[in-house]
């Protein structure tokens, strides 16, 4: 009696210990949620699901993801203020869209600050990388994946290749500086996320836009454009748009999961790179496919908007913004 007693104690025990290891293993399960603005059908949007699926496998599900395209969860401007609260996890997030409250990051989208892909890659090792990562990280979120999309000029009535032929043009321009270049230029200005463009130019509020390459395709712009200032070879409009954490949603995992994250963040950023570049070509032979006027800017038009941007976005960034200058010198070193 006294063996089957202790069998029964043995179980019982044993039972419990399973009891609380399945218990504890669900407590570390967690999802967590990926918000952005841009279309399903984005690059942007198979950067996301691609690392949430390569998260999901070296965690062993420990952590799954949600992910949201085209604002189905929040807003483009909403989606800084969440993550700050932490109410949102991680986003494919434009940070000049912070610049409310971050005017330090609209060095993110400068005009003519970087001239290609590459150049705005190798931040994340330059001095103005670790700068603008460390004014991210003070402010809430951190970034996982460098990401730079280059943006095009897309028109209507003409084409635009040099700041002055913006003149008397109703202009969606994408960043503070870029419309204030614009402004001088003679342009009257309507800011908007780039997902409301299309509706914009259809109503006949915009006459021209500036977006990213891959914005101006998965958006459907040729629709609505007659002309369109291709970044294949130069673009004045390069923005990073970095994949990022919410600081609290980091402070939260545990130091492995945190070293899967940023090692899964470093390794996606050949592919973050190796779209934008496709996305600069891509854009030109889709807007040449439907008959659209297509211009390739020239090295010589590239310099005549990088000297308007210094003597206009440059000099006021510097003036506007604290440490500006500075940043500016970092960027552009």
């Amino acid at each position: 009696m006294r063996h089957k007693k202790s069998r029964v104690l043995v179980v019982l025990i044993a039972g419990l210990f399973l009891s609380a290891m399945l218990m504890v293993g669900g407590a570390e399960a967690r999802e967590l949620k990926i918000s952005h603005q841009f279309a399903e059908a984005d690059a942007r949007n198979a950067l996301a699901v691609e690392f949430a699926k390569r998260v999901e496998k070296l965690t062993n599900g420990d952590l799954t993801f949600k992910v949201f395209p085209s604002s189905a969860l929040f807003k483009a401007n909403a989606q800084y203020d969440a993550m700050a609260k932490g109410a949102l996890d991680l986003s494919v997030f434009p940070l000049a869209y912070a610049s409310g409250k971050i005017p330090q990051l609209e060095i993110t989208l400068m005009p003519c600050i970087i001239s290609d892909v590459d150049q705005g890659m190798a931040w994340r090792n330059k001095e103005i990388g670790k700068r603008v990562g460390k004014i991210c990280e003070d402010k809430g979120m951190k970034i996982l994946t460098w990401l730079w999309y280059g943006g095009g000029i897309g028109s209507r009535g003409k084409l635009v290749v040099l700041p002055e032929d913006a003149k008397g043009l109703k202009f969606r321009a994408a960043g503070k500086y870029f419309e204030h270049l614009l402004n001088t230029q003679g342009a009257s200005i309507t800011s908007m996320a780039s997902s409301e463009i299309y509706m914009a130019l259809q109503t006949k509020v915009l006459d021209a836009c500036m977006t990213s390459a891959e914005s101006f395709v998965s958006y459907r712009l040729y629709e609505q454009l007659e002309f369109f200032n291709t970044p294949e070879n130069f673009s004045v409009w390069y923005m990073g748009e970095p994949l990022v954490i919410s600081t609290k949603t980091w402070a939260s995992l545990t130091p492995s999961q945190q070293k899967i994250i940023e090692e899964v963040g470093l390794s996606h950023e050949k592919m973050a790179r190796d779209d934008a570049v496709a996305a600069n070509k891509e854009v030109t032979k889709v807007f040449q496919d439907k008959k659209i006027k297509v211009h390739s800017m020239t090295k010589d038009e590239w310099q005549a908007w990088r000297k308007v941007a210094e003597e206009t976005a440059w000099k006021q960034f510097a003036k506007d913004v604290p440490g500006g200058k500075e940043l500016l010198d970092l960027a552009t070193q």
